[in-house]
């Protein structure tokens, strides 16, 4: 009974395994040699899969172990490594360029333990013209020296490599908005616009408390699209100074109460009412204008937009107010909104 309990529990772990193993996607295949970096995210694309004859194939004639069998035992208890490359220097010499590619990998062994290590590649471009008769020979890796660093993963990736050019200045207020945006809209926005680069502007302004002679302050403002549907896009902005740091715009909207003849939404509308204000994080088909310093969004309540609401926000001394609000509330198949909401006009 012990016997066949420890079989059914072994056999048990092993398909609990294979499951594990099912569900765990496959690493993207890539096979480039059209640039030193590309011959690079190859070498990692095939250790991922286990494709090592093809990652030995990279090498040219200085191989990185004394032969085959070491150089696939040392990746015997690594699962996945990830790889980042960056500006690359190159230098022509009898017939041939030599690329240096600065370069960051973290490995995970198979018990979830990352290691990140760092250092450059040399890569080596024998001229296609000088090579008359085959084999050919591609771009391949010289000799790659990484060593282990206790830099996190982001931060490993050396500037240079020889006489490379330096890495380009860091958008530090970028990247804090992108990493915010994904953490908070990562799992709610459509996967395509994700990918997307966000549109960025720069807002200059005199502050009201400024004193003659003092500089203009700097407002920038980031515009992340998320989502859309049959006729409504969604976005989320994000503006960022040297007081406040990154911060999510939150738009005001009036709540409204809306009468119709009958309770009948098709009928004839009576009355549209504000009863108070809310703030949301969402901008419905939104647009920037850089020369007026507005957004504007605008809600269809249908495909056809006879049925609406619109919002205009200006900037005034770094932040967006709310101005003017307009609801279009009769299902008539015409655009006639009316404005509940006006401070654009002097009281």
């Amino acid at each position: 009974m012990r016997r066949a309990l420890l079989a059914a529990t072994a056999l048990l772990s092993l398909a609990s395994q294979a499951a594990l193993a099912a569900d765990t996607p496959e690493a993207p295949y890539v096979d480039d040699r059209s640039s030193a970096e590309a011959v690079v995210r190859s070498l990692y694309s095939a250790i991922n899969r286990h494709e090592f004859a093809r990652a030995w194939g990279y090498y040219g004639d200085t191989k990185p172990a004394k032969d085959f069998d070491a150089f696939v035992k040392g990746y015997d208890g690594t699962d996945r490594v990830e790889v980042k490359t960056g500006a690359v220097s190159d230098d022509g010499a009898a017939g041939s360029i030599y690329y240096n590619v600065p370069v960051a990998i973290q490995a995970t062994d198979k018990q979830g333990e990352a290691k990140v290590f760092a250092g450059c590649y040399t890569l080596r471009q024998v001229n296609a013209q000088n090579q008359a008769a085959p084999p050919f020979d591609p771009i391949h890796i010289e000799k790659g020296a990484l060593k282990p660093s206790t830099a996190d993963f982001d931060e490993a990736l050396p500037p240079s490599c020889g006489d490379g050019p330096p890495p380009p200045k860091k958008d530090t207020a970028l990247e804090q908005a992108k990493k915010v945006f994904l953490a908070t809209y990562g799992d709610q926005c459509d996967k395509d616009r994700l990918a997307n680069e966000p549109e960025v502007f720069s807002i200059k302004y005199k502050d009201k408390n400024a004193q003659p002679g003092d500089p203009d302050r700097e407002t920038r403002l980031f515009h992340f699209a998320c989502s859309a549907a049959a006729y409504n896009e969604s976005s989320v902005y994000y503006m960022t100074d040297e007081v406040d740091g990154v911060r999510q715009l939150q738009f005001a909207e009036p709540e409204t109460d809306i009468r119709y003849e009958n309770n009948d939404s098709n009928g004839k509308l009576l009355s549209v009412t504000v009863i108070g204000f809310q703030t949301t994080g969402w901008a419905t088909n939104s647009d920037y204008d850089p020369n007026a310093h507005t957004i504007t969004t605008f809600n269809k309540w249908r495909g056809i937009g006879d049925a609406s609401d619109s919002g205009t926000y200006l900037f005034r001394n770094g932040d967006f107010s709310l101005v003017q609000y307009d609801v279009d509330a009769s299902y008539d198949g015409e655009e006639n909104p009316q404005t509940i909401v006006d401070y654009n006009t002097a009281p």
